[in-house]
């Protein structure tokens, strides 16, 4: 064999070595629950505009990226659900520093339980 031909190959070889290193896969997001993905529709229907859930991104009210984690101890005695749901029922109840209360109040009488339920548990998918 030619000696330019076995650098080449070598060369080659070192190339394929250098790039056959994989970089870690970012994990796919979770699968919604059947509630959490109709919640999911219910948010984008009647709360995506006005909130995000992309973090640090405001349209009206405050972005809801990582809501889950906050509702946990935002209030103290109220677990992460109670908390969502009085801040939907009541949106004056525990309004974030720096928004005024611009959620309309008769956004959870529109609503049908199920509706209201649905929205809640995707919410709770925002950690």
């Amino acid at each position: 064999m030619p000696v330019r031909l076995k650098q080449f190959l070598i060369l080659c070889l070192l190339f394929l070595a250098a790039c056959g290193g994989r970089a870690e896969a970012t994990p796919p997001p979770p699968t919604l629950s059947p509630q959490a993905q109709l919640g999911k529709q219910v948010f984008s229907r009647d709360c995506g505009a006005c909130h995000s859930t992309t973090p640090d991104t405001i349209i009206v009210g405050p972005s809801l990226a990582g809501v889950a984690t906050r509702a946990e101890t935002r209030v103290d005695g109220l677990d992460a659900y109670t908390y969502l749901l009085t801040s939907v029922m009541q949106p004056d109840a525990y309004l974030v520093e720096g928004f005024d209360n611009l959620m309309p109040a008769s956004l959870s009488k529109q609503l049908t339980g199920e509706e209201l339920d649905n929205v809640i548990a995707y919410l709770q998918t925002l950690k």
